[in-house]
């Protein structure tokens, strides 16, 4: 259990902060930047939950509580060294992919395809969603770059995948089932 009963340190005043493993490194480091952008992902998820309700906010519970799984997993960077660690790491698991992908099938299983790209917006929560798309498509960005020179759970780039179709399919759910989906028009204002 985590007990925060001091939340400054000046630990970090140097531009500097800790790992999971507690090697410290540049807070501008790749590593910090995608599980920071993970933490942003979270909060737009809080913002589109004010917005939601039964069970898809239900399900934007559980993705929040994933989103610190997944922060927790990238702040971990070394994965060989797991079995050696003093309590096990987080890890993503394929189970919470897995879990994202029936969620996914369940809600598209409603909605008409797609015969045109989409604008984001429509209602509020779907205007949301399509902003947790983006952010989470930004970590996900960030967690495959530094995948390249970086040891990364592919778990963790799979579920980032995973989240933000997650998060379209909620968006199109969020318009009415997608009838209220706003359609993009290509040059319509030329």
């Amino acid at each position: 259990m985590v007990v925060l009963n001091k939340i400054y340190t000046r630990t970090g005043d140097g531009g500097d902060t800790a790992l999971g493993n507690g090697e410290r490194v540049a807070k501008h480091s790749l590593r910090v930047n995608a599980y920071g952008t993970v933490d942003e992902t979270n909060a737009t998820v809080g913002l589109a939950r004010l917005h939601s309700t039964g069970p898809m906010d239900t399900q934007l519970a559980m993705i929040q509580n994933d989103l610190f799984d997944l922060g927790a997993d990238l702040c971990r960077p070394d994965m060989e060294k797991d079995a050696e660690a003093e309590y096990p790491p987080l890890r993503m698991t394929a189970d919470q992919i897995t879990r994202l992908e029936r969620e996914i099938d369940a809600m598209n299983a409603d909605l008409e395809p797609l015969r045109s790209f989409i604008l984001p917006g429509g209602s509020a929560l779907a205007a949301q969603l399509h902003l947790c798309r983006t952010v989470s498509r930004r970590a996900e960005r960030l967690a495959v770059e530094l995948a390249q020179s970086e040891a990364v759970n592919p778990h963790a780039v799979k579920f980032l995948n995973r989240l933000s179709d997650w998060f379209f399919v909620a968006g199109r759910a969020a318009n009415e089932g997608g009838k209220a989906d706003i359609l993009w028009v290509p040059g319509a204002n030329r």
